[in-house]
């Protein structure tokens, strides 16, 4: 890329409040939308900031200042199906689609398999790099590869499932901190939608939503709405009050420490995984420890569910980090259990 293409595609000292969902005062030094990957083959050939981020829809990220390096939009569109077979339907979307307009699409397509992720915010490319997941399923089941720009060669990388290495709220972009420094940069995600289609309502709170609606055998729009019900009771509209959505990760604890909370906390909510370990409740565990509702200067814990960290208007990105310590800390107490953030603190 040329300097003139290079300072057409770059713009100067942007404001960031706007950009995110805490709605968090910062600036970046330097911004730019990328629409192609092959803008982002020319950045990888001719920059030299030495510090780089990827920003989707802002809905995963807390802002604690200005960000002096690079802060690349990922504004990658479209989304197609691009072939079918006897078992699946095969979708691809580039990265940054919004999710939740993803999944509407697929169902309108009658190709379901999406609705348990429903209204979960953010863009298809920062699907992946956390795994996300809700009542029941997650990304990676239903993810086949995406194709990532290396930074440092500007090539275009494809990786399959495996080579995500997926865990829960987590994959190798994470683990190689990739979210972090922008070396490898999602540009287009591939999804297989299975047709031997099964309905996932086994989650409590969508179980007891269904039954609500006195919906015995849903289909996949019904457990979509359903799903969508659930999430806009529990969570605030970021436009009215700015948020992050879920904050923390529910924590994953060895077996032992789970019977001697459950001993201690009977009504504690307990979800035994496949390696033997259990998931806690990190909204309960937060609510518990008194924390429901309650501020600390402008940000606090929604009072409708104590998992989700809002900005009451006009915070700075301190204020969001000193609560966090807060909660982890009283809920280290009491229950010897370790919150992890969800979103990235940049």
């Amino acid at each position: 890329m040329s300097d003139g293409q290079l300072a057409d595609l770059v713009t100067r000292d942007v404001d960031l409040s706007t950009r995110t969902t805490l709605a968090l005062p910062g600036r970046a030094a330097f911004y730019a939308e990328i629409s192609s990957p092959a803008q982002l083959a020319q950045v990888a050939g001719s920059c030299s900031w030495a510090r780089r981020f990827v920003l989707g829809a802002g809905s995963n990220l807390v802002l604690t200042g200005d960000f002096d390096g690079l802060l690349l939009h990922m504004a990658i569109g479209g989304r197609q199906l691009i072939g079918e077979d006897d078992d699946a339907w095969y979708v691809r979307a580039g990265a940054g689609e919004s999710w939740h307009r993803l999944v509407e699409w697929t169902l309108a397509q009658g190709w379901p398999g999406l609705e348990n992720l429903a209204l979960i915010p953010g863009t298809v490319g920062a699907a992946p790099i956390q795994n996300i997941g809700a009542y029941g399923l997650e990304l990676a089941d239903r993810f086949l590869s995406l194709e990532a720009c290396d930074l440092l060669t500007g090539k275009i990388r494809r990786l399959d499932r495996a080579a995500c290495r997926f865990a829960y709220r987590d994959s190798i972009f994470r683990q190689q901190g990739w979210h972090l420094d922008a070396r490898m940069i999602i540009t287009r995600v591939t999804l297989r939608l299975p047709k031997s289609w099964q309905a996932l309502t086994g989650y409590g709170e969508l179980a007891a939503e269904l039954d609500r609606q006195r919906i015995a055998h849903p289909d996949a729009r019904q457990i979509a709405a359903a799903v969508i019900a659930v999430r806009t009771r529990k969570l605030p509209d970021p436009a009215v009050l700015p948020n992050a959505g879920s904050f923390f990760h529910n924590p994953v604890v060895d077996a032992s420490l789970a019977e001697e909370l459950a001993r201690a906390h009977p009504q504690l909510p307990r979800y035994p995984q496949a390696d033997g370990r259990v998931k806690l409740a990190a909204g309960w565990l937060i609510e518990q420890s008194g924390w429901k509702g309650r501020n600390l200067g402008r940000v606090g814990m929604y009072e409708k569910q104590a998992l989700v960290l809002v900005n009451r208007g006009g915070a700075p990105g301190n204020e969001v980090v000193t609560l966090a310590r807060a909660v982890q800390a009283d809920v280290r107490r009491r229950f010897a259990v370790e919150l992890t953030p969800e979103p990235v603190f940049l």
